[in-house]
């Protein structure tokens, strides 16, 4: 056993852990969890496409990769579904910390107590629980040489490898010099793309040259979309492909980004019209010396297309209500994630606003300009669903439209998907889904040509879906792509101190759509709905203010069986004596259950008197020995 971890063992002795304990001492949750998830949230980013494509090189040999940050709590955790299972029974989750103190000595631990890359197998463990495990971790560092964060690749004692921890440190220093160059090209931060948006376009068409137009180095995809043989197109000067060459220079020179623009290439056939963004390379002293070019089918249709198809989001968090604190946290947390492009599970009862919050985030977001599409995945037949979001080519399938159809995804690339009622999909779209999320591309019905989509993801669904999961209704690896980026909107039952200003918001809105005056209410109704119970949520409380402004009146009644109050408090609008008195009637003969002569004691009046005001008013009251009905005329 190395000294080291000897040395290690040594200390958690002294500090009083037990080799039979199972979990870290120390797990976040909830709040906690999320500001560390904000906190970190540019290293997560970064890192995210590293631990990807380290995990595709051990994909299904049962390993799993894990971020930490410098204190060793996990960030991310992305692997295969058995061992993820088994970690996860461990509490090896985000939120856990793998610090020595916290749960002894393993390969995490040692990467922070020593500074240094290190291999951690079988017994080195101190706990008994990870004895099955072997553990490779490296540090990742910034630019300072600080430490910032741990990688580590786990997998099963007997896939023990030297190279493994090589793999590893490979990846921690390649996450380094991701995060030196978005320090040096600040521009590539400002533009619309994403550091992950350069992985996903490999499937798209990639040059680079240098500013005498020199052709430097291309991809496959290159020769496909232009029709020149490799060596062909090498010999070739860019400013004689691309019209306009001039322009991507004098811009990118300027220091302005160029993104999405239509530009004519004179193919080997004909000329042909792609859509070019371009990115500046810079040597140490800031000075322009190559340029990358990537080139997409374009797009133009597609994108209006999903802009007539309810492709634009309407709602913003400046038209979110509300300033209960937790709500209000809530709210600042989505305006943080807004901008990255990882998915988002927004969970809640129904009527707390999924939808609203999902479209506020996307137009807090680089991709506002782009297309929203919302897709209620309970709405559609399951026939119908595949076909919905991927699309289909012409004859796949009788009555298939000619010329075929995109799908939703394809209508909301460059933009964000909403998928709601995630958890009413199907098993056989679930995996369809997750293949999505993992590659970044989509294949129509009758079709074998992949499609390259880059959209994010936001999920919604009023299910516990960790419920579904156990109950095997929902996919495991779907759930952890999904909820990458959760976010809970709590029930109105719960930020009841938001019911006034809700109830103002809605009552101005309803009268005005109604063209019909507001209704004042009394402090006390006013205690009365923030003490119901909501079931409807948001819903529920329009639909009652639509009521009142409706029949201008108030009653306990209309909130139903949940409601807490008796007794009929009147809108404060300006009535005459005769209807004051007829509502007065009609509250006693309610409290009464319809019985004349318990009414007519209550009202000082006679039995005839009372018929004869019930007549006046038109209000009529049969009795019966069990039930009473009062009707309005």
């Amino acid at each position: 056993m190395k000294k080291c971890i000897e040395a290690s063992h040594l200390r958690c002795i002294n500090k009083g852990l037990k080799p039979e304990n199972i979990f870290s001492t120390r797990v976040l949750e909830g709040e906690a969890l999320i500001q560390k998830l904000v906190q970190h949230k540019d290293l997560i980013k970064t890192a995210a496409p590293f631990l990807e494509h380290l995990y595709n090189f051990v994909r299904g040999s049962d390993f799993f990769v894990i971020l930490n940050d410098a204190e060793g709590c996990i960030l991310s955790v992305t692997g295969d579904e058995k061992i993820l299972s088994e970690a996860h029974r461990l509490k090896m989750i985000p939120g856990a910390y793998m610090d020595e103190e916290s749960i002894g000595t393993n390969a995490m631990s040692m990467a922070i107590s020593e500074s240094a890359p290190i291999q951690v197998s079988g017994r080195e463990h101190f706990i008994k629980a990870y004895h099955k495990w072997t553990c490779s971790a490296a540090p990742i560092r910034d630019t300072n040489g600080k430490i910032i964060g741990i990688i580590d690749l786990t997998g099963y004692s007997q896939n023990v490898h030297s190279h493994t921890l090589g793999m590893v440190v490979a990846a921690a220093n390649a996450i380094e010099r991701m995060l030196e160059v978005n320090n040096i090209n600040s521009i590539l931060t400002i533009s619309k793309k994403h550091i992950e948006s350069i992985f996903d376009s490999v499937s798209s068409g990639i040059l680079t040259s240098d500013l005498s137009g020199n052709i430097t180095s291309i991809n496959k995809q290159i020769v496909k979309m232009f029709g020149y043989s490799e060596f062909e197109i090498k010999n070739i000067k860019v400013w004689s492909l691309i019209e306009g060459w001039n322009e991507v220079v004098d811009k990118l020179t300027a220091r302005e980004s160029y993104v999405d623009k239509d530009v004519n290439v004179k193919a080997r056939a004909n000329k042909t019209q792609f859509t070019l963004t371009a990115y500046p390379i810079y040597n140490a002293e800031r000075e322009i010396i190559e340029i990358i070019h990537i080139f997409y089918e374009l797009k133009k249709s597609r994108k209006l297309a999903g802009k007539i198809l309810s492709g634009q989001a309407i709602y913003t968090f400046d038209k979110i209500i509300g300033k209960n604190e937790g709500f209000l946290k809530t709210i600042e947390y989505a305006m943080k994630i807004a901008d990255s492009s990882s998915t988002i599970l927004i969970t809640g009862e129904s009527g707390t606003g999924k939808e609203v919050f999902a479209q506020s985030i996307h137009n807090f977001s680089i991709r506002k300009e782009e297309p929203f599409i919302a897709v209620n995945c309970g709405a559609i037949p399951r026939t119908l669903i595949e076909s919905e979001l991927f699309g289909y080519e012409e004859g796949a399938f009788t009555g298939a439209k000619k010329g075929g159809n995109a799908g939703k995804f394809e209508l909301a690339d460059e933009g964000t998907i909403f998928l709601d009622e995630i958890g009413e999909m199907p098993i056989d779209m679930q995996i369809k889904l997750l293949r999505v999320i993992e590659e970044g591309v989509i294949t129509r019905i009758g079709s074998h040509r992949q499609i390259p989509v880059n959209v994010r993801i936001i999920a919604a669904t009023n299910k516990d879906l960790k419920n579904e999961v156990e109950a095997g209704n929902f996919r495991k690896d779907l759930f952890y792509r999904l909820n990458v980026l959760p976010i809970y909107l709590p029930p109105l039952r719960e930020r009841s101190d938001d019911i006034p200003l809700l109830f103002d918001y809605y009552m101005d809105k309803t009268s005005k759509r109604l063209n019909k005056r507001r209704v004042p209410i009394s402090a006390e109704y006013m205690e009365y709905l923030e003490n119901h119970e909501w079931q409807g949520n948001i819903r529920e409380l329009e639909n009652v203010i639509e009521l009142i402004v409706n029949t201008e009146s108030i009653h306990p009644n209309f909130l139903g069986k949940k409601s807490k109050a008796n007794r009929p408090v009147q809108a404060s609008v300006a009535l005459s004596l005769e209807e004051v008195e007829k509502q007065h009637i009609m509250a006693i003969l309610n409290d009464s259950m319809g019985n004349v002569t318990t009414a007519a004691k209550i009202l000082g009046i006679g039995r005839n008197t009372l018929y004869r005001k019930l007549e006046k008013y038109g209000i009529y009251c049969t009795e019966t020995e069990h039930r009473s009905k009062i009707e309005h005329a």
